[in-house]
């Protein structure tokens, strides 16, 4: 430390709003408010003024104040005033200020006397404050006078408590020391909204206006009628003194003198007067602020980090290297390659956690979305018997036939396999505009070069319509040979022999294979319909396998509830309910029956669609289908006018069932061969033509420059990087600098302020039958029980860097800790004692 003045807070919080103006952000210190309470004529004004070191309030007799004045002071190069009524004027006289104020004012009040709650705002630029603001508030007043409505007093007051009831404003609470301080209005109504008294001062004006032989000195000492931060006494100019163009200056080192030579407080000269009462409040302000910093270095430090790695890459750019853009260029493809695969393939790094996407969504076309696809293309029963039937007729022709015909099986199978090229190809475009989707995801990074951007996505995109064609192709092939020969010795296929012996009721082998219990999903499901009478829907834990579906009390699966076999069952969908959220399906029994207990239909719920999807798709490999009858049945009437006789209803029968199993084959191998299809030939061959030619085509398309254009957005991005990265680091520093420059003072220890509930509660004596102990005449002990009560903590020599002052502008020099000007040598003071008196 030594004597270097540590650097002021207004510079400090000047460079820490300009930082902040840099990066296009307001600066959220958002400081103490100041306002001045006191009975009329108690010298607000003046200690207001005295603050900004300017004259520009009216003065006078009486009510002079009758608007509250919002001051607001900004720190800025030069010095000026203006009015938010009259915007983009400027004074720089501060006399036409205060000319500007009582015009105003009268304009809403009328000039007799009354008052009104609008307030004036005005805003004083000067770089000798610090920006915050000050309010001038009216006078308390009891007794109305003039245009003064009877409840001036209720108005007044309401006034004054809309502004001070802010938790972030400090009140200085003014009363004249030729007044009767027990009843101070100010101090009442700061207690009203400041109990612990953490934000109030006391500030006792008009000390050498005092009859002869009375002093405040008890008061000052916070002795007499304490208060938390204690008091400070200042003197202000007479009106005589303003009259003669005293100037504030002249004023100050007049103030300094009194309060050195006078031997009731020139013991205390250090913690008296205006310059004092500023380092006060500057303290204050100081402590708020570094409250406030900590949370601010963390928000600027994680919005430093978060650029960080971008500006390390804008750090080392070089725009007249002549290889930048060669490389560049390599390195983007090279991104956008990987890129790619991880998004195809999957990895860790980068997941979309908002929707499925890249390969994740290719695999759900895959293995849920074209199964089901394949299933619900399933025939329309009646339909296919009727066409079973004609195909057996006509191929007897004239004839009558005894058996069963093969060419009935193969035409009706020929003409069910060719429907399978819808889903198919459905399957080969879903997977098309997936991978487009993922080309353009991916090439979101390269937008810095939009050139790049386009041609990359326009080749690729290209390309992969390209496969789509020949993927096509290939679907259609492997469709047309399924059709080509149809197999009847597949080891899948029940074959006629065994669809004779099941038809006629012989068993062929009960023992089921173990392969045939493969558990296909297990997961939580609510019944929907059951337990409606015992208290509402419930969730089991539900495990499906080839043959059945069980459900059980939780997913330890000890409790086995209820065992379903899968036989004749089919699902349906549900209409979701109007009250419910839930997505629900149904399993029913084809053959009427009831499913579980006496229910006709178990329905089950699950919380999304793509849930009950998934479900289905399960259930379909358990060979559960979709129900299509409930649409049909209303077509009955005219369906009926056809009649078969028993042995045609046979021969249907038989070949319905063949064609059946031999489906089941064609759909098992489709179901396989088409994700591999699609693999081999689109989204391997994509991956591939990424990897080894895409640069080659992109060379190819347009010379190098054109393509690595850089984008005017990403060089004015880069720019403000580089500036915001500065400018950060700069609002750090700064905060460093506040820290270690700046000390903060802990709150002074309450004290005993019961003497203010008292004087509130019971109304004043009248002045004939008691005589109340005012300024002028103190009682004659202080009031008992209260020892000496701590002053305002002056931050000395001891409490490391001293306080800044609370403008820098020219101030008389006074004495801080020891060390006094022409008066008689001081004794510092310390945070918790009072000061030891001087006998008078």
């Amino acid at each position: 430390g030594g004597n270097r003045d540590p650097p002021g807070l207004i510079p400090l919080v000047n460079r820490l709003q300009d930082a902040f103006a840099a990066l296009g952000q307001s600066c959220l210190l958002d400081l103490p408010q100041i306002a001045v309470v006191g009975g009329q004529s108690a010298g607000k004004s003046s200690v207001l003024e005295n603050c900004v070191s300017r004259d520009f309030l009216p003065r006078g007799s009486g009510i002079v104040t009758r608007r509250p004045l919002v001051l607001q002071l900004v720190t800025a190069k030069t010095e000026y005033a203006e009015f938010l009524h009259c915007k983009g004027r400027k004074f720089t006289d501060f006399d036409e200020v205060r000319q500007e104020i009582e015009v105003e004012t009268d304009r809403i009040t009328g000039v007799n006397k009354g008052i009104s709650s609008i307030p004036i705002n005005l805003r004083i630029y000067s770089p000798h404050v610090l920006s915050l603001t000050l309010i001038d508030l009216p006078g308390i007043t009891k007794v109305p006078v003039g245009d003064q409505p009877p409840d001036i007093e209720v108005q007044i007051r309401d006034m004054i408590m809309q502004f001070i009831a802010r938790e972030n404003c400090l009140i200085l609470a003014v009363t004249p020391a030729n007044t009767d301080l027990a009843n101070s209005d100010a101090l009442k109504l700061a207690k009203e909204v400041d109990p612990q008294g953490l934000r109030t001062i006391g500030v006792i004006t008009k000390l050498d206006l005092m009859d002869e032989g009375t002093d405040a000195r008890e008061i000052l000492e916070n002795k007499l009628l304490p208060l938390r931060r204690g008091y400070i006494g200042v003197v202000n100019r007479s009106q005589k003194d303003i009259d003669g163009k005293k100037d504030i200056k002249a004023a100050l080192l007049a103030e300094r003198k009194f309060f050195l030579s006078h031997p009731a407080y020139r013991h205390m000269a250090d913690r008296m007067g205006t310059p004092y009462l500023q380092k006060v409040l500057n303290q204050q302000l100081t402590n708020h602020i570094r409250d406030t910093l900590p949370a601010f270095r963390s928000k600027l430090q994680s919005q430093l980090l978060s650029i960080e790695h971008e500006v390390e890459v804008y750090k080392n750019f070089r725009p007249e290297d002549p290889t930048r853009k060669t490389k560049a260029l390599l390195q983007m493809v090279q991104q956008f390659s990987v890129d790619f695969e991880k998004r195809i393939e999957g990895s860790g790094d980068q997941v979309d956690t908002l929707e499925l996407s890249g390969g994740a969504k290719i695999n759900r076309i895959f293995h849920e979305r074209f199964p089901f696809e394949l299933v619900k293309m399933e025939f329309n029963e009646k339909e296919l018997r009727r066409e079973i039937s004609y195909a057996i007729k006509n191929i007897h022709g004239i004839r009558t036939g005894l058996f069963t015909p093969d060419m009935a099986f193969e035409a009706i199978v020929k003409k069910q396999i060719v429907k399978l090229k819808g889903p198919c190809l459905k399957s080969v475009d879903l997977v098309m505009q997936e991978l487009i989707n993922t080309v353009k995801k991916c090439t979101k990074k390269l937008a810095t070069y939009p050139r790049l951007c386009e041609e990359t996505e326009r080749i690729v995109a290209g390309y992969i319509r390209e496969r789509e064609e020949k993927t096509k192709d290939q679907v259609l092939l492997l469709i047309d040979i399924q059709v080509s020969y149809i197999n009847t010795n597949h080891e899948d296929f029940i074959g006629f022999a065994k669809y004779v012996y099941r038809y006629f009721g012989i068993k062929t082998g009960t023992n089921l294979p173990p392969s045939r219990q493969i558990v296909i999903r297990k997961g939580w499901l609510t019944i929907n319909n059951i337990g409606i009478m015992k208290g509402g829907s419930k969730e089991y834990w539900f495990v499906l396998t080839a043959e059945s579906l069980s459900w059980y009390k939780d997913d330890e699966e000890k409790e086995k509830k209820y065992m379903l076999p899968l036989d004749n069952l089919k699902v349906r969908d549900v209409e979701k309910s109007f009250m419910s959220s839930k997505h629900i399906f149904a399993l029913f029994n084809t053959e009427q029956r009831n499913v579980y207990k006496d229910y006709r239909f178990l329905e089950l719920a699950c919380d999304s669609q793509e849930e009950v999807d998934s479900w289905k798709a399960s259930l379909l490999r358990a060979g559960v289908y979709p129900d299509k009858s409930s649409t049909e049945n209303d077509e009955n009437g005219q369906a009926d006018n056809f009649s078969m006789d028993p042995q045609l209803e046979r021969q249907v029968e038989t070949i319905r069932n063949l064609v059946d199993s031999y489906m089941s084959i064609i759909n098992k191998c489709i179901r396989d061969l088409i994700p591999k299809t699609i693999m081999h030939l689109m989204i391997n061959n994509v991956k591939e033509f990424i990897n080894a030619e895409l640069l080659a085509h992109l060379y190819s398309s347009e010379d190098q420059n054109t393509l690595m254009e850089e984008s005017a957005e990403q060089a004015q991005r880069r720019d403000e990087m580089l500036r915001m990265y500065q400018a950060l680091k700069e609002a750090l520093a700064i905060i460093g600098d506040i820290s270690t420059s700046t000390v903060s003072t802990p709150a002074p220890p309450p004290v005993d302020d019961s003497w203010l509930q008292q004087a509130r509660r019971s109304p004043p004596p009248s002045p004939s039958t008691q005589r109340r102990p005012t300024l002028n005449n103190p009682p004659t002990r202080p009031l008992s029980g209260r020892g000496p009560a701590p002053a305002i903590p002056s931050p000395g020599p001891q409490s490391g860097a001293p306080p800044v002052p609370f403008r820098p502008g020219p101030l008389p020099p006074f004495p801080s800790g020891g060390e006094a000007h022409g008066g008689p040598p001081q004794v510092p003071s310390r945070p918790t004692r009072a000061p030891p008196s001087v006998p008078r």
